[in-house]
Parts: C-alpha cells; sequence; structure tokens
C-alpha cells in the first residue's frame, strides 16, 4: 500500500508542474490525481469602437492643412518689446481678421528705447497674433499669421 507521506511528495511535485493528471499504481493500489488548472483572471479592456471620421472631416482637415501651410509667418527682426498699438492710449495697429496691405504697419518692437515699425511682407488677411501685447520677443520669433488670399 502507498505511503501518505509518498502521496503527498507526489502532489507537491505535481504543484511545481504544468501537469494536470497522474495516475500512479504500487503493489496493486491505483492512484488518479486530476488537477484542474486554473487560468487567472485577464483583464480586457472595453472594446472601444473606432470612429471613421466622415467624408467632410477629412475634407476640412484637408482644408486647414492647406490653409496653414499657404500662411506667411511675420517674424520679429530683432530682440525687443511687442506693442500693438502706438501708445497705451491708442488703439491697435490692426485686429485679427482684418485686411492688410504689403507695407502696412503691424506693430511696433521696442528696442533700447527706439521704437521699430514691423511691416506686412503681403497682402492679406491677419489669421492670429502669436505673441501679446508687452511681450518680449526674441529675433526671428513669430509675431503674426497672414493669409495672404
Amino acid at each position: 500500500m502507498m505511503e501518505f507521506e509518498n502521496l503527498k511528495e507526489i502532489i507537491e511535485l505535481l504543484k511545481e508542474t504544468d501537469i494536470t493528471e497522474l495516475q500512479v499504481e504500487k503493489d496493486g493500489t491505483k492512484v488518479k490525481i486530476k488537477r484542474e488548472k486554473y487560468l487567472q483572471a485577464i483583464e480586457i479592456p472595453a472594446h472601444r469602437p473606432s470612429v471613421v471620421p466622415s467624408q467632410e472631416t477629412i475634407v476640412k482637415e484637408i482644408v486647414a492643412d492647406e490653409a496653414e501651410q499657404r500662411l506667411i509667418t511675420i517674424t520679429s527682426p530683432i530682440v525687443g518689446t511687442f506693442y500693438r498699438s502706438p501708445s497705451p492710449e491708442a488703439a491697435s495697429f490692426i485686429e485679427i481678421g482684418q485686411k492688410v496691405k504689403k507695407g502696412q504697419v503691424l506693430c511696433i518692437i521696442e528696442a533700447m528705447k527706439l521704437m521699430n515699425e514691423i511691416e506686412c511682407e503681403a497682402d492679406g488677411i491677419v489669421v492670429k497674433a502669436l505673441v501679446d501685447n508687452g511681450q518680449t520677443v526674441e529675433y526671428g520669433e513669430p509675431l503674426f499669421l497672414v493669409d495672404p488670399t
């Protein structure tokens, strides 16, 4: 007859392996050990339906990309302080959405107590101001985006 200690040893060996079933026979005694293999819970993220952009959205994105590529960037030719108007009480030289002509003053940059007028490089519409009034700007820093249409 198989000893109880031998059975415990066999059970421990099974725990350390991938074997799920074992049958042993000794001295006319049969022992069959079967173990169910349980899988650990695996978290599967909920399936999100993929959002397919509509034809209209795709066309709008293409048009926006093309428009962005044709924009002219007006940059600062000097280091200084950016001002949108000639004095604190005065109106801005230009407003966003306004049509401008080549050579029209867009802003001034103060450098060493000198006021330098920054002119538009082409006819178009001012789409965006990229700096705030009173902000220090660096050489080559973008100031405005102009759509030359």
